[in-house]
């Protein structure tokens, strides 16, 4: 198959995610099968072409303009593509307008109330309004995202139950393994590893930590991953306001060796994100032992099983995780349980496997 992805971001760019890291696993999967993988997205200053592990990536236009390049791209080169894989992020590429060949639309979350949190007002309401309205073009395409929970989501906005695929995403950085785990903290130390903008609810577990703080004053939180400035100075006002400063420890943005090691040495992973596609920072803590509590959101509530690797919570409140946290350090049996359990998920996902399943989804497409 001759297949195009159509993603803003390519996993060069400055500020890309797990969203693009996940896409380019696949491809290059798809390219060791024998398809043939061109990956058009938006330029932002590096080579405007390059092959990288035999995906060919095309950079055009600017991570906004992309859209309307990729218009006049498909009104040429339709007759060239076999399949069109439309990655989504906030809005999709509306690639059913100027092509009749198959398309498959790849979403990882659908913002929703994302919008609230990211962008000021008129902004989100105008935002929220036409994610809401896109679906209807691609009622006919198969639609692929990676956590079951969406699939609810997407039924709901009107895709057939039957053209949804639900794919898992397993680790795409591993630990390596000449990289020993590291004993646990000896005092009760927390853990949140993500981009730190409002979306991911770091002040939730600033919140749900300050209540811990209070019955065990020498736990700790460590807080992993660079973000917005503006927020994060908020949020260093809370912690000081909370009387927490000493006990809260900010390493920034950090290697995937440094973050494994962290992640090994602190007892509980805590996550209060808005919404996720698909919480792999879960998975990643779970492979070194750690247990993660987690908002119930989608994405999170199908990474973390609930009471047999980690808990997902029902209230949402920090209130709730502080009280979860707390009693899951208490119970040495259910700890163990969970990290146990928790190995066994992240073995369980194979990239070999999930491969497997996004070509058989692309066949079944064309």
């Amino acid at each position: 198959m001759r297949i195009l992805i159509l993603n803003w971001r390519d996993l060069t760019h400055p500020r890309a995610g797990g969203a693009e890291l996940v896409t380019m696993e696949h491809a290059k999967g798809w390219v060791k099968a024998g398809h043939r993988v061109t990956w058009l997205t938006g330029w932002y200053g590096g080579k405007k072409e390059e092959i990288v592990d035999g995906v060919h990536i095309v950079r055009r236009a600017g991570s906004l303009t992309i859209y309307l390049y990729a218009m006049i791209y498909l009104l040429i080169n339709s007759r060239l593509i076999d399949v069109i894989v439309d990655e989504a992020h906030g809005f999709p590429f509306f690639s059913p307008l100027f092509t009749k060949k198959p398309v498959v639309l790849f979403i990882h979350e659908i913002a929703g109330e994302i919008w609230d949190y990211m962008f000021p007002f008129p902004k989100n309401i105008i935002g929220k309004f036409l994610e809401s309205t896109y679906f209807r073009l691609y009622k006919k395409c198969y639609v692929w995202t990676d956590a079951p929970s969406t699939v609810d989501e997407l039924v709901e906005r009107g895709i057939p139950r039957n053209r949804c695929f639900a794919i898992p995403c397993p680790i795409v950085k591993p630990r390596t393994k000449n990289q020993q785990l590291r004993t646990k903290n000896q005092q009760p130390t927390y853990i949140f590893v993500s981009r730190v903008v409002r979306m991911k609810g770091l002040d939730e577990v600033i919140k749900a930590f300050a209540f811990t703080y209070r019955e065990e004053p020498k736990s700790k939180l460590w807080i992993v991953g660079g973000g917005e400035d503006a927020y994060i100075e908020e949020l260093k006002t809370m912690i000081v306001e909370y009387g927490i400063e000493k006990n809260v420890v900010w390493f920034g943005i950090v290697s995937e060796k440094k973050k494994y090691e962290l992640m090994s040495r602190a007892q509980i992973l805590l996550h209060a994100s808005v919404k996720e596609g698909w919480g792999l920072v879960v998975l990643e803590a779970a492979s070194v032992g750690t247990p993660a509590i987690v908002y119930n959101v989608s994405g999170l509530r199908d990474v973390v099983k609930h009471n047999k690797t980690g808990i997902v919570l029902q209230t949402n409140s920090p209130q709730e995780m502080a009280r979860e946290a707390m009693v899951l350090l208490k119970n040495k049996r259910m700890y163990a349980l969970y990290q146990q359990n928790g190995k066994k998920w992240v073995d369980s996902l194979r990239w070999d496997d999930v491969i497997k399943k996004s070509l058989v989804l692309l066949k079944k497409a064309t």
